[in-house]
C-alpha cells in the first residue's frame, strides 16, 4: 500500500465530487478495509485476493452491507464536518465496491504483486509503468489539495443553503 495520503487524495476528491451517487464515509473507509488483508493473511505476496477486482468487489459489497446499520452514525459525522448526508442501502453497497476498487487500482500501479484481473494471471498494471512511483505520489498530493478546495467549497455552499432555509 502506498502511503495512505496517496490513497486519501483521490478517494476524498472523488467521494466529494460524486457525493450525490457515492456514500462518502463508506467509500473512504473501503480504502482502509481492503488493507485488513495485509494483517490477516501475512505472507508473500503481501497483496492477495482482496486486491483483485473480482474478490475485492465482493469484499467491498460486504463492507457496504456491514456499514448499513451505521448510517445514522455516519450522518452525524457528516453533519459534524459540515456536509449533508443522504444514503441508502444500494448506494452504500456500491460505494463499498467502488472505494475498494479505487484502492486496488492505485495499488496495482504502485505494487508489482497486485493481480488486478485475477484469475487472469498474465496481465498486471504495474508491469506497464503507466506512472512512476513518484508520479503516483505527486498525483495523490494534487488530488488531496483539490479535495481540500472542493471540501471548503461544499461546506460554504451547504452553510449558505442552510442560512437561506432559515430566512436569514
Amino acid at each position: 500500500m502506498p502511503h495512505p495520503l496517496y490513497h486519501a487524495g483521490p478517494s476524498i476528491f472523488l467521494g466529494l465530487a460524486f457525493r450525490k451517487w457515492i456514500d462518502l464515509p463508506v467509500f473512504l473507509l473501503a480504502n482502509v478495509v481492503v488493507d485488513i488483508e495485509l494483517f490477516l493473511f501475512k505472507g508473500w505476496p503481501s497483496h492477495g485476493y482482496f486486491h483483485t477486482l473480482l474478490v475485492g468487489g465482493a469484499v467491498g459489497a460486504v463492507w457496504g452491507l456491514a456499514a448499513y446499520p451505521f448510517r445514522g452514525f455516519f450522518g452525524k459525522v457528516m453533519r459534524l464536518i459540515g456536509l449533508p448526508y443522504e444514503t441508502g442501502f444500494w448506494k452504500m453497497v456500491l460505494s463499498g465496491i467502488l472505494g475498494l476498487w479505487l484502492h486496488v487500482f492505485i495499488d496495482s500501479i504502485y505494487h508489482w504483486d497486485v493481480r488486478l484481473f485475477w484469475p487472469n494471471m498474465r496481465d498486471r498494471l504495474y508491469r506497464h509503468h503507466w506512472l512512476t512511483k513518484g508520479e503516483v505520489k505527486i498525483a495523490g498530493i494534487v488530488f488531496l489539495i483539490a479535495a481540500i478546495i472542493l471540501y471548503i467549497s461544499d461546506v460554504k455552499a451547504h452553510m449558505k443553503e442552510g442560512r437561506g432555509n432559515r430566512g436569514e
